[in-house]
């Protein structure tokens, strides 16, 4: 009776380790027919967006990558597909300009300044004539007025050309051509320093800052477009830039510095909501500048009519904020050279106001008024430091007073 217990029991233990046994051997990932067991791969996110944090909960959306649990039955449980996720990101990732550098731009644009050139070919057409009769001279004096050269700068060029007919006499044209270039270039005064200040500069706090560049101007001057192309001239340069939107008053300034930056990869601050503190969006651009180890930080701010003193009162304040988070190593106005004597105008106010270190003259392609540059130098002491001469992106070049002069008498 005890024996057959025995045999009894041991053949009931043989059975239920057997059964284990197979039940472990045949459970999916230990071994058995699903193949072995594959860590899951995390997938890059595309550039620009940030990874999600792993938590401890379960379901979609828990880890870095959302995995669903493969059908009862399919062979392929376990290994995950895989994904090009370099050739992914190069397809989404957008294309940045290559902005054209300064010295390549200058040749383009110093030829386009010479077919706009009337000032100079009005004045070597009268100076070239053998004998220069009262009604000459009072035909170049008037050319140099339209022109806006200003009645201060055109009275000493007419005085000096008057003595040295006098003393040479008749003139052939290329004798001409030499005299007026050497009597203008003068006036444009080369010896100004057109430099823009882009080195970084130790704060109140003794720590270094972004050099920050104000630009200013009237509604219409094209502004906005010039602190974009000003981006484009320091990014090709190999400046890291950071934009900054003031310009919170008119809804598509933003976004159209936005494209600006994108288009360069300059990153843009910006308020999310029209009519914000232009101050304040000004004062966190340099900050992030600074954050970011940025060069050079460039605050657009909002166009405004020179008469009116509420707005300029609050492009001062703009001013003093930027200048506590950093100081400001530019104040670049903005003009429109068509506007001739009005332009000069309204110099003289932002001057007042926000101490304008630099100008910009846009569309001076577009007119026969290039004396405007003579006349703003003259009256401010502040010299012109880049010009426009067309819509182009990369048609804003630092100005240079004998390609000027050269490109008015070519």
């Amino acid at each position: 009776m005890t024996d057959t217990f025995s045999w009894l029991l041991w053949i009931a233990l043989a059975i239920v380790v057997l059964v284990v046994g197979t039940v472990v051997f045949l459970r999916p990932g230990r071994g058995g027919r699903r193949g072995p067991e594959v860590p899951p791969t995390r997938q890059t996110p595309p550039a620009g967006t940030a990874e999600r944090p792993e938590s401890d909960g379960e379901g979609p959306g828990t880890g870095g990558v959302d995995t669903l649990a493969p059908p009862e039955g399919d062979e392929s449980a376990g290994v995950l597909d895989t994904v090009d996720i370099d050739g992914a990101l190069e397809q989404a990732a957008p294309t940045l300009e290559r902005p054209e550098s300064a010295g390549t731009r200058m040749e383009r644009l110093r030829s386009r300044l010479a077919r706009s050139g009337a000032l100079g070919s009005a004045l070597l057409a009268v100076l070239s004539r053998d004998h220069l009769t009262e009604a000459d001279w009072e035909e170049l004096e008037e050319t140099l007025l339209i022109a806006d050269v200003g009645s201060a700068p055109t009275d000493e060029l007419m005085s000096a050309l008057r003595t040295r007919s006098r003393v040479a006499g008749a003139l052939d044209p290329d004798s001409v051509r030499g005299e007026l270039r050497s009597l203008l270039l003068d006036l444009v005064n080369p010896a100004m320093d057109r430099s823009l200040e882009t080195a970084t500069r130790l704060g109140d706090d003794g720590e270094p800052h972004p050099a920050t560049i104000l630009m200013v101007g009237v509604n219409g001057t094209g502004k906005t477009t010039t602190a974009g192309k000003l981006a484009r001239l320091l990014v090709a340069e190999e400046r890291d830039v950071v934009l900054g939107a003031a310009d919170t008053f008119r809804a598509a300034a933003a976004d159209q510095l936005q494209t600006w930056g994108e288009r360069v990869g300059v990153p843009v601050v910006r308020s999310d909501r029209d009519g914000a503190d232009p101050a304040a969006v000004a004062f966190d651009a340099v900050a992030t500048g600074r954050a970011d180890g940025a060069d050079v930080v460039i605050v657009d701010t909002a166009g405004r009519l020179q008469n009116k003193a509420g707005l300029m009162d609050e492009l001062g304040k703009v001013a003093r904020v930027v200048g506590r988070a950093a100081p400001v190593s530019e104040v670049l106005l903005v003009l429109d050279a068509t506007t001739g004597q009005n332009g000069l105008r309204q110099a003289q106010v932002f001057a007042e106001v926000v101490g304008v270190t630099g100008i910009v003259l846009t569309k001076l392609d577009g007119t026969a008024k290039g004396g405007i540059v003579i006349a703003v130098q003259r009256e401010l002491g502040v010299p012109v430091k880049f010009v426009g001469l067309g819509e182009g992106p990369d048609d804003l070049a630092p100005f240079s007073a004998a390609d000027f002069v050269d490109a008015l008498l070519s």
